[in-house]
């Protein structure tokens, strides 16, 4: 456990990332091995089930302090973070019985899934008292779920590549698919042979950069295909002796939540993997719905007949990245397009689409039609080269998003709450609200788009400027106007504007905007 700490602590503290790959190696050149796919799996989202939650935890830290609960909830506020504020009150441990190893701690954490809280107090008391400050710190938040690591995947990957030397794309294969941390090792998870066991096991997407400026840069037109840009779910749907998966881009098998995809069981060869997009869709107008639709269905455990009839969904094929059992990779681009098209043709299922190529011969042409994206549901279009090979993570050249403009609107900061890792101690996640009448309703949430300086400013603001506390989140003087930039925008009675945007940030500090001037609750409605 000092070892995985040092590390989070090292990676907290870095903002290169040739240190945050150095560090990465030199971990999984010396770790416990049995401790190595537990890190693996944290950082690449495989979260253990949470089996004691915040309540519990801020009893037995007050017991074990002694604190009244409002004291306790003082600290708590001014912290800013559960799991930093129970390891700062903690005291020293007694015991120090020595360092257990990272995995005998998960484990430990795991079995306690159906004890009583008796024992599940136990457990984490004893962790406590064997720990210092760093190494609690840690544990409390994979305890809590907040364990956020500003660590790339691919910076994860390079890290393994250089340890074991293998090629960074075979190691995104390989520590793909459905794998248990506590019943698999590091050896066996890199062993390219026991690796083909595993049917469910997808590929590694290929991703876009945003495209700057226009596409005239990029050469010949006729070496270019162009597709829409849809806003859903990316996803794999993979079919192998006999059974279906549904794999999304977060590496999530989500096979269960999308009936209507799983139906195509009966009608997919065997042996054979397409990257797409989940869609929930309008099959009657043949339009996709809005991404909020989609949403109805995202996280529920059990779908009712009404959602599945409000929010029906499709799979939009983009790509062939396996037919007949044969990795199709390496072929370029139009040759898998042609592929996928007969397979499209041939299974002949209202659940399984083409994202159309648009058909041009100038770049100009482009410019137009990407204008009336979201006429047609779209969030701009995607330029692929015809001859491109189907690539690991996000690369540069082959695949590019041209997005079109986002909304943007002026509001203005209402509340304020302190961010994580390195910004834990600064106020840098904000709620941001619009005029309704005499009212300011908030609508969005941000906590990118402003650079460290402005940051730093905002933060002595908000010191300045808090009406009151709920908890770790101020109240604040409705004074800083700010443009928010979106991607999308909804109805949705979950909210109360009765608005949801998708992927709001911060475009820009508007000083030269008072608060009177910011945008109203009608200007958002009448971009729905």
């Amino acid at each position: 456990m000092q070892h995985f700490s040092q590390l989070i602590s090292t990676l907290a503290q870095s903002t290169k990332t040739n240190e945050k790959l150095e560090a990465l190696s030199r971990y999984f050149a010396t770790a416990d091995e049995k401790d190595k796919p537990w890190v693996l799996a944290l950082f690449s989202g495989r979260r253990p089930k949470r089996v004691v939650n915040s309540a519990q935890m801020r009893q037995w830290s007050m017991e074990l302090t002694g604190l009244p609960e409002w004291l306790f909830n003082e600290c708590y506020h001014t912290v800013g973070d559960l799991a930093e504020t129970i390891a700062l009150l903690l005291p020293p441990p007694e015991t120090k019985a020595g360092s257990y190893p990272l995995h005998y701690w998960l484990n430990g954490l795991l079995r306690l899934d159906k004890a009583s809280e008796e024992d599940k107090a136990a457990f984490v008391r004893n962790a406590w008292d064997q720990m210092e400050y760093r190494e609690r710190f840690v544990f409390n938040k994979l305890i809590t779920g907040g364990f956020r690591i500003g660590v790339s995947q691919s910076t994860i990957v390079n890290a393994l590549a250089k340890t074991y030397n293998i090629v960074p794309a075979t190691v995104s294969h390989l520590i793909s698919g459905n794998w248990d941390p506590q019943q698999i090792t590091m050896a066996a998870l890199l062993n390219e042979e026991s690796s083909t066991i595993d049917d469910s096991k997808p590929y590694p997407f290929f991703l876009a950069y945003a495209l700057e400026g226009g596409p005239e840069t990029l050469g010949d037109p006729e070496e270019w295909q162009a597709e829409w840009k849809w806003d859903g779910i990316r996803g794999q749907v993979i079919k192998r002796n006999g059974q279906l998966f549904i794999w999304s881009r977060g590496e999530e098998l989500i096979t269960d939540k999308f009936p209507e995809i799983t139906a195509l069981l009966d009608f997919l060869p065997d042996g054979c993997a397409i990257d797409g997009e989940i869609l929930a869709y309008d099959l009657s107008t043949d339009r996709p719905l809005p991404f909020q639709a989609l949403q109805t269905r995202i996280g529920r455990k059990n779908l009712t007949k009404k959602q599945l009839q409000e929010a029906p969904v499709i799979f939009h094929s983009y790509d062939l990245l396996e037919f007949d059992k044969q990795d199709l990779r390496l072929l370029p681009l139009q040759d898998r397009r042609a592929l996928l098209e007969k397979l499209v043709n041939t299974v002949n299922q209202p659940a399984l689409k083409l994202s159309p190529a648009i058909a041009f011969t100038a770049w100009n042409e482009l410019v137009s039609l990407r204008e009336q994206s979201r006429n047609n549901g779209s969030e701009g279009l995607m330029l692929k080269k015809l001859s491109s090979v189907y690539q690991t993570g996000r690369r540069r050249g082959d695949w590019w998003k041209w997005k079109i403009d986002p909304y943007t609107v002026d509001a203005v900061m209402i509340y304020a709450q302190k961010g994580h890792g390195r910004r834990s101690n600064l106020y840098t996640d904000y709620t941001f609200a619009v005029k309704n009448g005499d009212q300011l309703v908030p609508f969005a949430k941000a906590y990118s788009g402003l650079t460290d300086k402005e940051i730093a400013e905002v933060d002595n603001w908000v010191k300045r400027n808090s009406l009151e506390k709920f908890g770790p989140v101020r109240t604040v003087k409705p004074e800083l106007v700010f443009e928010i930039a979106f991607e999308g925008i909804g109805l949705s009675s979950r909210h109360k504007s009765g608005i949801a945007v998708r992927f709001p940030r911060i475009h820009r500090w508007r000083k030269d905007k008072p608060v009177e001037e910011i945008n109203t609750l009608d200007d958002l409605k009448k971009l729905v």
